[in-house]
């Protein structure tokens, strides 16, 4: 048999100190990124909150305005059309009851043709349709920030990862919580 050569226990032993100085170098470098990148989560998740908000504030304002001037525009064409049915009803005389009528015709076939189909309803739909859909924008928003920063603070507060996080200077993050009287839904005025 060939003689086989020794290693040296030395060698053995730098070896071993490399290997494990590898692993701990990469369990660390694995739990910074895991932290950064669920940190990162929770901001990705936190600015889709702020969208929806944001898209809350641009959005009602204007619906709420062009339903006050839809209704508003019907309204006095209501009001004028009453007022010329009321003329029509206290006419006295043939003539008075004849130009009324003319006025009053005219004013119907004005509202007919500009107006087919008067919209103040449907547009008050449409205002009820898109606050209920922001809001419920605005709840998954806040879901998924939640559930991003449970995850997180799941990873920062369990062994190893606490002692890891507490290294880099992660700490747990806190999850969305609603404001006092925001339990009662917000008032639309016209």
């Amino acid at each position: 048999m060939p003689e086989q050569k020794r290693r040296s226990p030395i060698f053995i032993a730098i070896i071993a100190i490399v290997v494990i100085a590898l692993l701990i170098g990469g369990s660390f470098i694995m739990y910074h990124n895991s932290f950064v990148r669920s940190d990162e989560k929770i901001n990705a998740a936190w600015g889709q909150v702020q969208t929806q908000y944001q898209r809350r504030a641009d959005l009602i304002p204007n619906l709420v305005n062009t339903v006050k001037g839809y209704a508003a525009h019907e309204a006095k064409i209501l009001t004028d059309l009453t007022a010329l049915r009321s003329r029509h009803q206290q006419a006295s005389t043939p003539e008075e009851l004849e130009a009324v009528d003319r006025e009053l015709r005219a004013a119907i076939n004005v509202a007919v043709e500009a107006y087919p189909d008067l919209k103040a309803n449907q547009n008050f739909l449409a205002l009820q349709d898109e606050l209920a859909g922001t809001e419920n924008r605005i709840a998954v928003a806040r879901r998924d920030y939640n559930t991003a920063v449970a995850s997180y603070n799941h990873s920062v507060r369990t062994i190893p990862g606490k002692w890891f996080a507490g290294l880099f200077g992660f700490a747990p993050r806190p999850m969305f919580e609603a404001q006092p009287g925001t339990d009662t839904p917000p008032t639309v005025s016209f």
